[in-house]
């Protein structure tokens, strides 16, 4: 028998690395806390292969992987009060580094650890908190993006959610392909300089017939940027803080979702994540 908390509408964001939380679902993170939805946020490693102070990168002199893990966490912790997350979860995996470094090798990498092993954390996560929305990658680890601690993401929380069978509503992040064209020709239009040598193409990002579900977050977009400023040491990472406000809104507005699982009434598309939850 489940307490009123158990029963409490909760949502249950599941992400790889400190500053993941930010982009793709701190607006819907802010949202649902204002409305009185219970949000817990699950990160799965340290961090320890981001940059460190001054911008030294991983493999090179001076990298110091618990220092990193350490400032890392704590802008984690900064960015989720900018955001009002309510519950900060840490499974406190390595981070493999990005596909391809040598990192990848490392016996604790995140991406080595077997699925059941980290599934049955998540697991008695899901157990605790029993959401009612999860909200991971796609098996690509979110739009083609292919980081193995990403991919590995997805599949521990796919095993985790089929495993307790608790989340009624399971969702992989989307980045529409017509709204990348779409912020991608304002910025053109407007002269604007990304300072990075980047031009989608026409396969980044979801294919628009996948996306099921788009949230309005236009008014948490302040929190979203602060939350990802908190970032600060991965700030040469993020070049869509160095885009002007206007653009800043435009590709913030609105966070997208592909609905992959429910067992509740919801239209085919929606603009709530709790659409078919609510009383």
């Amino acid at each position: 028998m489940f307490s009123d908390m158990d029963r409490q509408l909760t949502l249950m964001a599941v992400h790889a690395h400190p500053d993941d939380e930010c982009l793709s679902t701190g607006g819907i993170l802010a949202r649902y806390t204002g409305e009185g939805i219970r949000t817990v946020l699950v990160t799965c490693t340290n961090g320890e292969q981001g940059d460190g102070p001054g911008g030294v990168k991983p493999g090179d002199p001076g990298h110091d992987d618990k220092a990193v893990a350490e400032l890392r966490l704590a802008e984690l912790r900064a960015s989720v009060r900018h955001l009002g997350i309510d519950h900060l979860e840490l499974l406190g995996y390595r981070d493999s580094g990005m596909d391809g470094w040598e990192t990848n090798h490392h016996p604790d990498a995140f991406a080595n650890v077997p699925v059941d092993t980290a599934a049955a954390r998540l697991g008695a996560l899901m157990e605790r908190y029993r959401p009612q929305v999860v909200v991971t990658y796609d098996e690509t680890g979110g739009s083609g993006y292919g980081h193995p601690d990403h991919v590995q993401t997805h599949r521990v929380a796919v095993a985790a959610a089929e495993a307790t069978g608790i989340p009624d509503k399971l969702y992989y992040t989307a980045i529409p392909r017509s709204a990348i064209k779409r912020m991608f020709e304002h910025m053109r239009d407007s002269g604007v300089d990304l300072g990075v040598d980047f031009e989608p193409s026409d396969d980044f990002g979801t294919p628009d017939e996948l996306v099921t579900t788009l949230v309005d977050v236009a008014p948490y977009v302040d929190h979203k940027l602060e939350a990802l400023r908190a970032h600060a040491s991965q700030g040469d990472n993020i070049f869509l803080l160095r885009l002007p406000k206007e653009a800043q809104h435009q590709a913030f507005a609105n966070e997208a979702f592909t609905r992959v699982r429910s067992r509740v009434d919801a239209p085919a598309h929606e603009h709530d994540l709790f659409a078919g939850l609510r009383g």
